[in-house]
């Protein structure tokens, strides 16, 4: 009974290691950390699509992304440097508080992402 408890807890384990693999390495995605309004860091991975950035947690059973962060309406503001080298904006507007912590590079990408909005879209990019 034990064995098979324990050799499920690994299989378990390695289902969660090997997806957090597949995602990070997944074309279009980048690794991010999210934090909703005063609570932790939590990595994960964000990946661009139909207007929306995903947010998929890094370990965790779901395939589906735990937040998605619509372009529209989005509005950013508090640039900053965080440990390890990360940068930092806190989003604001049609999301509920969220910060994004990425590195510069994936940084430049978002803030790209955000201003590449079609001229419809209301963005308030500090």
């Amino acid at each position: 009974m034990v064995a098979t408890v324990v050799i499920l807890v690994v299989l378990l384990a390695a289902l969660i290691v090997v997806r957090g693999a597949m995602l990070s390495r997944a074309r279009g995605s980048v690794p991010c950390r999210l934090r909703v309004g005063e609570r932790g860091w939590q990595s994960g991975v964000a990946r661009y699509a139909d207007g929306e950035l995903h947010w998929i947690p890094l370990l965790g059973v779901r395939l589906r992304p735990r937040h998605a962060i619509a372009r529209r309406g989005l509005v950013v503001s508090a640039r900053r440097e965080v440990d390890g080298g990360l940068f930092a904006v806190d989003c604001s507007g049609s999301t509920r508080g969220i910060s994004l912590a990425m590195s510069a590079d994936a940084m430049t990408g978002f803030l790209a992402w955000l201003e590449s909005a079609p001229p419809s879209a209301y963005l308030d990019v500090a």
